[in-house]
């Protein structure tokens, strides 16, 4: 059983981002003659102001995402976006390329003995897996007794305009701390690559 922290790391964006937008939602101003080399932030700051975010949908953004499965369930009810996800029923963890074990993302702020606890519980369903598998079932069916802990890679990619929507719910006080902790991640990558597009998400 191997045990990794969550991971966020960019897989693509639309090249030129805020110009991409300005020069889409300045067609609905036929105000094209309005650009300059330094223009797209301003624009796009008025757009985010006036709260017509819809033309804010001119750029995506993919991300992956390596955290808990059960968390992952958070992330894909955002039916805007398109996500490519590990998939337990086609993935076998008895195969080399996966070492032969599972691996678990583990919750920050755990003590030692719920860590020993969670580990001897992990290293059984590790073991009942393994031994369904050797029996013959298929991944399909041996998954049941995984756990939603259970690491997970998913790539998801929606436009601007959502991923606002997302880091909005998802890094608020009550959200889950471990989507928090993997929004915080894509809300620092935008502070720093497109800051005008999260400026007022606190």
């Amino acid at each position: 059983m191997k045990i990794v922290q969550p991971s966020v790391t960019l897989e693509w964006a639309t090249p030129n981002a805020l110009q991409m937008i300005e020069r889409a939602g300045r067609t609905a101003y036929k105000s094209e003659d309005a650009i300059t080399n330094e223009s797209a932030e301003t624009f796009v700051r008025k757009v985010v102001k006036r709260n017509h975010t819809a033309v804010l949908e001119h750029a995506d953004a993919s991300f992956r995402f390596i955290f808990d499965r059960g968390v992952s369930h958070e992330l894909v009810r955002h039916r805007i976006g398109s996500y490519c996800q590990e998939s337990t029923r086609f993935c076998n963890y008895s195969k080399d390329k996966f070492g032969v074990e599972i691996t678990i993302i583990q919750p920050d702020g755990l003590s030692e003995a719920q860590i020993e606890r969670r580990t001897k519980l992990f290293k059984m369903i590790e073991e009942v897996y393994l031994a369904e598998i050797s029996d013959g079932l298929s991944p399909q069916i041996a998954r049941g007794v995984l756990p939603t802990c259970l690491k997970t890679e998913i790539v998801c990619k929606t436009n601007f305009s959502e991923w606002r929507h997302i880091l909005k719910l998802r890094t608020a006080k009550d959200a889950h701390p471990q989507i928090r902790q993997a929004m915080n991640l894509v809300l620092k990558w935008f502070r720093e690559n497109y800051p005008v597009i999260v400026e007022d998400i606190v």
